[in-house]
């Protein structure tokens, strides 16, 4: 394991972790890397546990030989840059609680044959960019019984660092891929489709005829607009959330988790 002693975020090989701070989260490019960030050693952990392979990591003194202390065993021989907490700090602009991250390989993704093989209920992430909201819509899949995630091209990397982050690692326990079809696609997988969106001849999410689909794919939509027209006049059903006192909808990861249980 060989210990490297960093005293700035320029050092050869920290540039990797210097590159992706908190605002450019976002920067599509990224998904086109061969590598990922995973913070905190309970999130590398998980993923180590799922077959993710690192490729380097960065923390504080303090952490390595504390909490990361487990983990590190388990990194074999790759680098392991350790700075200040203070340097670690600059990376993203906030003290960073756990000052643990592991730059880790992306895995070949799955096809989508593969990933709906055994699945029953799936969810489809449709053109959703907030990096928290997928990290939770994740983290309600795994805990609510959601056997597999699609994402279209239009919604951000659910290996975004703060996606990762806030999926508590869930992000690496879900089977997911990348839809490239048309939603309408998984009907050749036996699905129907239920997509959440408010329109006149919408039913309620608790409405008996949902319960008795064998293979259902839930699709939720943008924080902002929603759903398009045509993922809406495609799907087998539009499904609403009863609401009251006069709220008409909730944050997209709220509203996944409420249709998850719900549909379990």
């Amino acid at each position: 394991m060989p210990v490297i002693h960093i005293t700035s975020l320029s050092d050869p090989g920290v540039e990797l972790f210097s590159s992706l701070t908190e605002a450019q989260l976002c920067d599509r490019r990224l998904v086109e890397s061969d590598l990922f960030i995973a913070e905190t050693a309970k999130v590398i952990d998980t993923a180590l546990d799922a077959g993710y392979k690192p490729f380097s990591m960065l923390t504080d003194e303090k952490h390595l030989y504390g909490t990361a202390a487990k983990v590190v065993e388990r990194l074999g021989d790759i680098p392991i840059y350790v700075g200040t907490f203070e340097l670690l700090k600059d990376l993203t602009g906030f003290p960073l609680t756990k000052s643990v991250m592991c730059a880790m390989r992306r895995p070949q993704l799955p096809s989508v044959k593969e990933v709906l093989k055994d699945a029953r209920r799936i969810v489809v992430i449709d053109s959703v960019t907030n990096t928290t909201n997928i990290g939770a819509i994740f983290r309600s899949a795994v805990a609510l019984g959601v056997d597999a995630v699609l994402l279209t091209r239009t919604t951000c990397d659910p290996l975004n660092r703060r996606a990762v982050r806030v999926s508590m690692g869930t992000v690496f326990q879900a089977p997911w891929t990348w839809l490239d079809g048309p939603v309408s696609s998984l009907h050749e997988y036996g699905f129907k489709t239920a997509a959440m969106a408010l329109t006149d001849d919408s039913i309620p999410l608790d409405a008996p005829i949902l319960k008795t689909v064998d293979r259902l794919a839930l699709v939720m939509g943008t924080e902002g607009d929603g759903l398009s027209q045509e993922a809406i006049s495609e799907a087998d059903y539009v499904v609403r959330i009863p609401m009251k006192n006069n709220v008409d909808s909730l944050n997209v990861a709220a509203a996944a988790a409420v249709a998850f249980w719900e549909l379990r």
